[in-house]
């Protein structure tokens, strides 16, 4: 009798758990092959209006992560976002599907890759409620095109000299400014639905020339970087921004790399130190600023080994295959751990996961 009565206590009990709400169970994570591992890494640029279709064939196999935009593949919003939403339609192997990385400067001012909002630029910016309004123009300019990310906010802090203050990019010249600024464009850019970065990494406020232009070196004591150009970087980690992007300058401070090419400055100081979870991108690795660092396919092991997840090639879609061949040698020879590349599919599949499909 007291044996049935256990019995019958123990299944309401049971029972009872089984109506409990559960915890979602994580999705597995993609079995990527090789190639879908290090196709993670690459946002791959493009000439004229219509990607090749060598491309569209490396997306239908799930390696890449996504296409960059300039003004070169532009004719108007409508064009693109056409040209777009036929390669987000691209059927991709099971675990690949998020939609891919569209992304594009969308600074205001000058750099607007796309016709339109913010016709501001930042040096014109005058309080964190204009820096939002202009995050916000920037995301509904680029979502009507069908691009989800914003190479944007620019967080340096200007010096006397400094190239981009010449070129009106740069918010201020004290970091307390230039954080409150590029955090509200940051903010504007999230309530549109679009992604922000940060740029660029550990500060280019000092340069006396731009690294599209020639290669610079920043001779800034590492206290003052990390008092003076760090804080806007620092807040928009906090925060949360989704990436950051490393300068191609050398600051000898720590490293005579290119602090994009760098390990101390990638993963000791923006991983280590600042606690970024995010993707890590770098700046164009085609410029002068980065020419005497090897081939294309040598760049990016380069970046890629200092901890980068997105190297980025601008010049065309030839530079970012001979990249992304240079990963695959690299990593079936051993000189790039499966270990690491993966936990950067990772980062980057964890992104592609938010992005607006």
């Amino acid at each position: 009798m007291l044996s049935h009565l256990v019995v019958a206590i123990l299944s309401l009990f049971t029972f009872g758990l089984a109506l409990l709400p559960r915890a979602p169970v994580p999705a597995p994570e993609p079995a990527l092959t090789l190639r879908q591992a290090v196709g993670q890494h690459m946002v791959f640029a493009y000439d004229g209006l219509e990607p090749p279709p060598a491309l569209r064939r490396r997306i239908a196999r799930g390696e890449a992560a996504g296409v960059i935009l300039f003004a070169r593949n532009v004719r108007s919003a409508a064009q693109v976002r056409a040209t777009m939403r036929g390669l987000q339609a691209i059927r991709r192997p099971r675990g690949l599907r998020a939609p891919l990385i569209v992304m594009a400067d969308q600074e205001g001012g000058p750099v607007r890759r796309i016709p339109g909002a913010p016709q501001r630029p930042a040096a014109a910016v005058g309080s964190a409620e204009q820096a939002h309004a202009d995050g916000l123009a920037a995301a509904r300019t680029l979502r009507a095109a069908g691009v989800n990310m914003d190479l944007a906010p620019v967080a340096d802090v200007a010096r006397p000299g400094a190239a981009l203050e010449r070129e009106r990019r740069i918010y201020a010249s004290w970091a307390t400014r230039v954080a409150q600024l590029a955090s509200a464009f940051a903010g504007g850019l999230h309530d549109g639905g679009v992604r922000a970065t940060a740029k660029h990494y550990p500060g280019f406020g000092a340069a006396a020339v731009n690294t599209d232009n020639a290669p610079a070196r920043i001779a800034t004591p590492l206290e003052q970087l990390r008092a003076v150009d760090e804080p806007p970087f620092a807040r928009l980690v906090g925060e949360g921004v989704d990436a950051v992007m490393l300068s191609t300058a050398v600051y000898p401070a720590l490293d005579e790399r290119p602090a994009a090419l760098s390990r101390r400055w990638v993963t000791g100081e923006l991983r280590e130190r600042l606690g970024f979870g995010g993707v890590s991108m770098t700046d164009d690795l085609g410029t002068p600023a980065v020419a005497t660092y090897g081939s294309n396919r040598q760049r990016a092991v380069r970046a890629v080994r200092a901890g980068i997840d997105l190297p980025l090639f601008s010049a065309s879609y030839g530079a970012g295959a001979q990249a992304a061949e240079g990963l695959l040698a690299a990593a079936r020879h051993g000189d790039l751990g499966a270990r690491s590349l993966r936990a950067a599919a990772r980062r980057v599949l964890a992104l592609r996961a938010k992005l607006p499909s």
